[in-house]
């Protein structure tokens, strides 16, 4: 089933985002095996989180937001994945201990080719500053919203919430 309410159409189909979630997490652990990187249940349940979209994008968005992590922390510095149904919303969080956002620029780091603070990219593989924006297109074509919220020095978490039943267009 076709849906959209942005300008990026997908193709709905039944996806398991805590399979999704569990394979991001061993990817990055293969990359980066400095890391603790847990994957946890935002809820108290067992089964599979399904949820109906466009599977290769919604991979996209958590290897977007799980690739920031890997790029814009130290090294070994620890990382979570969580995915849950909370409040008859698919959640799915990336939280990590690194240093956080500068002040005043959780709201901005979803606009295209904005870097944050280019004194914490490491290295060449800083990235090109896209990659936020696309996971918020690609999240916001699924009529969901994606968020970031940080405390310097204390991480940062980005979180998004899915409809379990997204709008069609």
């Amino acid at each position: 089933m076709p849906g959209s309410t942005s300008n990026v159409p997908w193709i709905g189909h039944p996806v398991d985002v805590l399979s999704l979630a569990a394979g991001a997490v061993l990817d990055a652990q293969t990359l980066a095996p400095d890391r603790e990187i847990d994957l946890v249940r935002l809820d108290s349940g067992d089964d599979p989180s399904w949820w109906t979209g466009d599977e290769p994008r919604l991979h996209q968005v958590i290897a977007n937001l799980v690739g920031n992590v890997l790029r814009h922390t130290p090294p070994g510095t620890p990382f979570r994945v969580g995915v849950g149904t909370v409040d008859g919303q698919v959640v799915i969080e990336v939280a990590d201990e690194g240093p956080g956002l500068p002040p005043d620029t959780a709201d901005r780091v979803f606009e295209r080719f904005y870097r944050a603070d280019p004194a914490r990219t490491r290295g060449e593989s800083g990235g090109t500053g896209l990659g936020l924006s696309i996971a918020a297109a690609l999240t916001e074509a699924h009529d969901g919203t994606i968020t970031a919220n940080s405390t310097p020095g204390q991480g940062a978490t980005f979180r998004i919430h899915l409809p379990t039943s997204p709008n069609s267009a």
